[in-house]
């Protein structure tokens, strides 16, 4: 499949009808998303939507689309991000031009562990928080969930440093070496140049097939062979991780059940590898009740799950609020597209840094249960991070020496 070339609509032809539909039509902004599937690479902004989550982003969406249907657009599609708050402003595009094609899965095979000697990074002008406030605020949250406040929350960290890589660089780099995930950049205009490598499928609709491949529980990978399988095999027996991957599938498959009938969900995790980490993930397959449900729809009902936010998602949110110290924004979001059929393919934002002029931010996050220890908490977030750390790195110096 392929569009390419979405003839222009007049300036502000679905503005006219539609509150939070901004007309873009000088913006070039450069939108892509490459998942095994599919090759996603789009310009320019002829509208923009920003309607919050919560104020019926989904129901606007539809409605842009519907409108470029008939107009003859039946190709079109919107791409974008969505936030981790569900009352914070979306940043979904309906492009000047696009191009999506399927193209063939690469072979099943794990990637090898990051064999590469890291940079050495400089100095980081912040960390929120800073990692013993972090490790305080993971005991707050087990004694919570002692207390019976929630099951678990994910907790997360940033950190910002001065580099200036080259975009173009640093998204051929992170596909590269995330062949069997999601691989994004978004220009979200004045919220920065969001990129990442995400290995988190959230929601894929194809007609009326869905797809949903949760991950929860995790472990850093190691570059000796036999301490790396030593590993894998200690974290599918792990009991905190199991439980923690069971609290997310539970949930991911009771929202889907409300739209999916017939919904195959395994009874226990496989191995999902990254160069840098160990997953335990669930892939669940259903087929869709009601054509007229999007993309979007399904992964709005999902968003957040408790693989981002906690169990329950109330308290966790809450909890989340107040330990943090920093605005998620995009960060454990939602990135990917949606065309006017309602099919798409929806990825959770993580692996991710965003890039504002000459700084970069980074951000990690980890679930934490009652068994969670602090110190193992702080490296695995530690241990997310490298994979954009790397990338970055690596291509602010090859700009700098070019």
């Amino acid at each position: 499949m392929q569009i390419s070339g979405f003839a222009l609509a007049a300036l502000g032809e679905v503005a006219a009808d539609l509150p939070e539909v901004r007309p873009c039509a000088r913006h070039r902004g450069e939108y892509a998303f490459v998942s095994p599937r599919y090759r996603l690479r789009a310009s320019g902004r002829r509208e923009l939507l920003t309607l919050a989550t919560d104020a019926g982003v989904a129901e606007l969406a539809r409605a842009c689309l519907a409108e470029r249907r008939r107009a003859g657009e039946h190709n079109a599609l919107l791409v974008g991000a969505l936030p981790f708050r569900a009352d914070g402003p979306a940043h979904l595009v309906l492009p000047e031009t696009a191009r999506l094609d399927m193209h063939a899965a690469p072979p099943a095979t794990p990637p090898r562990a990051a064999s590469r000697r890291p940079v050495a990074p400089p100095r980081p002008l912040r960390l929120v928080p800073e990692p013993d406030l972090f490790c305080r605020e993971v005991e707050a949250a087990t004694a919570a969930i002692r207390a019976g406040a929630f099951e678990k929350v994910v907790l997360s960290r940033s950190m910002t440093l001065r580099a200036r890589p080259a975009p173009a660089a640093l998204f051929d780099l992170l596909c590269e070496g995330n062949t069997q995930g999601y691989s994004f950049s978004i220009d979200a205009g004045a919220r920065g140049l969001w990129l990442g490598a995400s290995p988190e499928l959230l929601l894929r609709r194809e007609g009326r097939t869905v797809v949903s491949h949760p991950l929860a529980g995790s472990i850093p990978r190691s570059t000796d062979p036999a301490e790396d399988a030593l590993r894998a095999r200690l974290l599918l027996r792990s009991d905190k991780d199991l439980h923690e991957h069971a609290l997310v599938v539970r949930s991911v498959a009771r929202t889907l059940r409300d739209h999916c009938p017939k919904l195959d969900v395994p009874p226990m995790p496989s191995l999902v590898a990254t160069p840098t980490m160990w997953h335990l993930g669930t892939e669940l397959r259903g087929e869709l009740a009601d054509p007229a449900t999007s993309s979007l729809d399904l992964a709005l009902a999902l968003h957040p799950t408790p693989a981002v936010c906690g169990q329950p998602p109330a308290p966790a949110r809450d909890f989340i609020a107040r330990a943090e110290g920093y605005d998620r924004d995009l960060f454990t979001g939602l990135v990917g597209w949606c065309d006017a059929s309602g099919d798409g393919e929806w990825a959770v934002t993580i692996r991710c840094a965003a890039l504002r002029d000459d700084e970069v931010t980074l951000y990690a996050g980890a679930g934490i249960v009652a068994a969670s220890q602090p110190e193992r908490e702080l490296a695995e977030t530690t241990a997310k991070m490298q994979t954009m750390l790397d990338a970055v790195l690596r291509t602010a110096a090859q700009a700098e020496a070019a």
